[in-house]
């Protein structure tokens, strides 16, 4: 699975970046029919919770789209992949339903 990640207005530093690579990678196992690719953006707000981590995971013949806020990118980035793991059990159930 190809995992891209892009930083908006600011560059990510190397330790960022493997844990999204590691966390998000954890996903490709909750479905089976094959991850197409899974980009990652991140960027920062203005508000007290100002990190802000949007996961597009593209399956075949759909788009997964989970946009989550927290004070650090590490916490934005699980509760993304946690709301992931429940949505691709969904879609493989309804896929092979």
């Amino acid at each position: 699975m190809e995992i891209k990640v892009q930083s908006i207005k600011f560059d990510a530093d190397q330790k960022l970046l493997d844990f999204i690579d590691k966390k998000v990678s954890k996903i490709e196992k909750f479905y089976d029919g094959g991850i197409v690719r899974t980009e990652v953006d991140l960027s920062l707000l203005a508000d007290p919770q100002n990190k802000n981590v949007k996961v597009h995971v593209f399956i075949p013949g759909n788009e997964l789209v989970v946009e989550r806020n927290n004070d650090t990118f590490e916490g934005a980035v699980n509760d993304c992949v946690t709301t992931l793991k429940d949505l691709l059990v969904s879609e493989k159930e309804r896929r092979y339903k």
